[in-house]
């Protein structure tokens, strides 16, 4: 069966546009109305199976529709800048889909689907309209189905005459009188004074056309007739303008609108240049499938062959099932001398444990992480981690990272994977495991997975190179990586007693706390539903409405911190929430967390999520357990050190502004670290002109928050809201501390001036962060490009020396047998589990070595304490 797709262009861009959120690649250009209207033609294709396409754009210039009425489409607001710099992008990107496009001057895009679509009728075709305007649908028939984009970019409405006729009471070609009668606001269309769709519809019904209608005018009464007598020119004008033209001029055949499938090497370059990683399975050219064919299949072998020829370097990937990490299963093993695979099922990994676990063993993976833990559950604990192309991927470009081998491949020129693991495996609630899964599927996916990291692995070391970051790529993440994986499989121990004590206390608090709402509000309601508070507050008992939603009244955190003056309630309020959150995510969280087999807190430390280069964890994230209220620190008793050890804890004091000194070379600024002075009341004291014994607590306090404001490219806006200040004084604040540190403010508009011409921040290691913000032509996001800027290099930098350091701590703990272990990260803070008598060679051995992490023009300084919780040592 012919099948012929016709996309009105303009429609689906603008669609696609407003339905994502910003996206941008990283030269700064928008790429969000390209993303969606990639997917929505993939999705298309993959449902509909198209053998000729052809996508129609409008043209910059007046139509044929404006010589008949000037104001056609005048009200139309231009087009964003943003969505304009991506109109020829797109039409470049269906070239390389080798989709047809159309134009012509003096006509729309809507014409030029008329004109096919009728053509296309008459060849045989079934065709298939994609649209966002109705005014498509005077085109619907027995042929042509018209596919309306009815929400967002994921849904569509599908319509044919039938379903015109059942949704409007009337035929396609009776849209057109429709519009002539009722207008379209959209197009500056006027149609009928005071008509609208309800009576355009009824009078339709009655009088078939509107032509028909106007002749029988005097058979209507009162205000309809004198409405139609008045609007009649403006009716048959506006149907004019309406009426899509069907017999265009145009000169094709439709061999020219065939679908090929396109060139896959130049799709496979702009996907890389618009970093659409999840489109890269779409180019299917069999390039990997030929690579190998050109290698050779390779041969398998058993491990008896693997410890037989001993090779001194081995990829590595396992079929891993998820779940408790002291006791993952390794369905099966893969191992790639680069010649021949190595399948091992489970019951034979323990016989790898002496070659896996040599010293002079060069280990090559993606995501090694994974196959370290998986490997402590089988006793087998890998030396070292030679080369991880996720890591790679992650240095050479953090905004782009790959999550599964597959999409390694497009981004370095070597075609995809099939079968995809999400091929075979399936997705969401569908989702299978390895068990389950055709094992010679499985078996085919990781052969391949290797062959690709080894053959982006010499072009991934090769841009690693260039850019100059070998130090952080294989002294920094890399030996971090296991480091992390170590964390992961030691885990934390928590105090349940301590838990359920604190669930106890806090149930009573919120009981408390609802006693007192409801005291305060004269009445029970659901405290969790913003309807009924908004109801409470701003109609029952007449607070200051702030803001408003879709849905009602705004009761968000920053409304109510606003209304905090106006009413009691409201500090009883903001109390509950706060108490609530603590109960449900932390509390509760935490016991449905502990490991059944251990009794401790295994999180997960993720290496490659963050842009800045921190780590980040998750279930729990205890990077982010709350310590501004005195009922969050007491979460921090329920994190204890095991039987006979204590915790040592060690925190970088003020890391973030000992790099800012350094890198801005802020002579004041490093003068005061260098005589440990208090930096917060030292700035005060500059700032505000006054000695630094004669400094007020708010002066610091003052000048703290700037301190740390300036760290992050803070505004006066912002400072003015932290410090609760007008935005006058908090100008001056910012003004007086770029006047006493002309060093700092140098230094900030140079590292800006740096990224708009390059691209990337750097940190001290040479990390790179792409920051594409900084091009946009959108004022505020140009600005959040120049805070990214400025802040990047040094919360960067702070993070390469935590890592750093975090390296250094492990290794030592390791090479003196100490009896101890790194088991927790949160941002400049370290945590480590020793044996109590060792407690105070490790907590003054650990502070030397962050201490010299890296030598900078201000020393690091580190706080150390000593506690059998992680509450007692601060």
């Amino acid at each position: 069966m012919k099948r012929l797709f016709l996309i009105d262009g303009n429609s689906l861009m603008n669609r696609a546009f407003y339905a994502l959120p910003p996206l941008m690649n990283r030269e700064g250009m928008y790429t969000n109305a390209l993303y969606g209207f990639s997917t929505m033609l993939y999705k298309a294709l993959d449902e509909y199976q198209p053998t000729h396409i052809s996508v129609a754009f409008d043209l910059k210039g007046l139509t044929f529709r404006h010589e008949q009425f000037e104001g056609y489409k005048g009200t139309r607001k231009g087009m964003p800048d943003e969505l304009a710099m991506q109109v020829q992008p797109l039409k470049e990107l269906l070239d390389a889909m080798g989709v047809h496009r159309t134009e012509f001057q003096g006509f729309e895009a809507d014409d030029i689907i008329g004109t096919l679509s009728k053509r296309g009728e008459e060849e045989g075709f079934e065709v298939f309209i994609l649209t966002g305007d109705k005014d498509a649908l005077q085109l619907a028939s027995d042929k042509t189905k018209i596919l309306f984009t009815k929400k967002g970019i994921s849904e569509l409405d599908i319509y044919d005459d039938e379903k015109i006729m059942e949704r409007y009471g009337l035929t396609p070609l009776q849209f057109i009188d429709l519009k002539g009668l009722m207008g379209d606001t959209s197009d500056n269309i006027p149609g009928v004074a005071g008509i609208g769709e309800k009576t355009g519809i009824k009078l339709l019904k009655e009088y078939s056309s509107l032509e028909n209608l106007l002749d029988h005018t005097a058979e209507l009464k009162g205000a309809l007739r004198t409405k139609l007598e008045e609007g009649y020119e403006s009716a048959v004008m506006s149907k004019r303008l309406a009426t899509i033209i069907r017999n265009m001029p145009l000169e094709f055949s439709f061999e020219e609108l065939a679908y090929t499938g396109g060139n896959h090497e130049l799709l496979r370059q702009l996907f890389v240049k618009y970093n659409f990683s999840s489109l890269m399975n779409r180019i299917h050219d069999g390039s990997v499938e030929k690579d190998l064919k050109e290698k050779k299949e390779h041969p398998k072998d058993t491990v008896q062959g693997l410890l037989q020829k001993n090779p001194k370097e081995i990829y590595l990937m396992g079929a891993i099932e998820d779940g408790n990490i002291l006791m993952k299963r390794i369905v099966r093993l893969y191992l790639f001398d680069k010649q021949t695979l190595y399948v091992v099922k489970e019951d034979e990994i323990a016989e790898l444990k002496s070659f896996l676990e040599k010293d002079d063993l060069k280990i090559y993976g993606h995501n090694l992480k994974r196959e370290y833990t998986a490997l402590k559950a089988y006793g087998i604990t890998l030396p070292k981690i030679s080369f991880d192309s996720k890591l790679a991927q992650y240095i050479l470009n953090p905004s782009e990272t790959a999550e599964e081998v597959e999409q390694l491949g497009v981004k370095y020129g070597l075609g995809t994977i099939e079968p995809t693991l999400e091929g075979i495996l399936g997705r969401g609630s569908k989702k299978t495991s390895f068990f389950m899964a055709d094992k010679g599927q499985v078996d085919t996916y990781f052969s391949r997975a290797l062959d690709m990291i080894d053959m982006c692995r010499d072009k991934m070391l090769a841009q690693i190179k260039e850019e100059e970051t070998e130090f952080l790529f294989e002294e920094v993440e890399l030996p971090l990586m296991k480091v992390l994986a170590e964390m992961e499989w030691e885990g934390i121990a928590v105090d349940k007693e301590v838990l359920y004590r604190l669930r106890d206390e806090f149930a009573q608090l919120i009981f408390q706390y609802e006693g007192e709402i409801y005291r305060l509000a004269g009445e029970e309601f659901n405290i969790n539903s913003p309807k009924q508070l908004g109801v409470i507050l701003f109609e029952k008992l007449n607070l200051p409405v702030l803001k408003k939603t879709k849905t009602g009244y705004s009761t968000g955190a920053e409304v109510l911190e606003q209304l905090y003056d106006e009413h009691p309630i409201i500090e009883v309020i903001l109390a509950y929430r706060q108490i609530t959150k603590l109960q449900s995510t932390y509390v509760e969280g935490l016991l449905h967390l502990i490991n059944p087999v251990s009794g401790r807190i295994h999180s997960t430390f993720n290496q490659t999520l963050t842009t800045t280069g921190r780590i980040s964890s998750l279930e729990p994230n205890l990077q982010n357990i709350p310590v501004r209220t005195e009922q969050g620190r007491q979460l921090r008793k329920v994190f204890v050190a095991k039987e006979g050890y204590v915790l040592v804890d060690a925190d970088y004091s003020q890391i973030e502004l000992r790099v800012l000194a350094h890198m801005a070379k802020e002579e004041k600024m490093i003068q005061g670290f260098q005589e440990n002075t208090d930096i917060h009341a030292k700035t005060a004291s500059e700032v505000f002109g006054v000695n630094l014994a004669e400094v007020s607590k708010e002066q610091r306090s003052a000048a703290k928050a700037v301190n740390f404001g300036i760290v992050y490219g803070i505004s006066d806006f912002g400072l003015s809201n932290n410090l609760n200040i007008p935005k006058k004084k908090a100008k001056e604040y910012i003004d007086l501390y770029f006047e006493r540190y002309p060093g700092i403010k140098m230094y900030m508009e140079d590292v800006v001036r740096e990224v708009e011409e390059k691209g990337y921040s750097t940190t001290l290691t040479g990390r790179r962060r792409y920051i594409p913000e900084i091009k946009a032509k959108n004022f505020m996001v140009r600005n959040l490009g120049k805070r990214l800027a400025m802040n990047t290099p040094i919360q960067g930098s702070a993070a390469d020396i935590i890592k750093i350091a975090m390296n250094k701590v492990y290794e030592w703990l390791k090479q003196e047998k100490i009896d101890g272990k790194l088991i927790l990260q949160v941002h400049d803070e370290l945590l480590i589990e020793v044996k109590e008598e060792q407690a105070q060679t490790v907590k003054e051995k650990v502070a030397q070595l962050m201490e010299d992490a890296m030598k900078l023009t201000v020393p690091l300084k580190v706080d150390e304490e000593v506690g059998h919780s992680w509450y007692d040592t601060k």
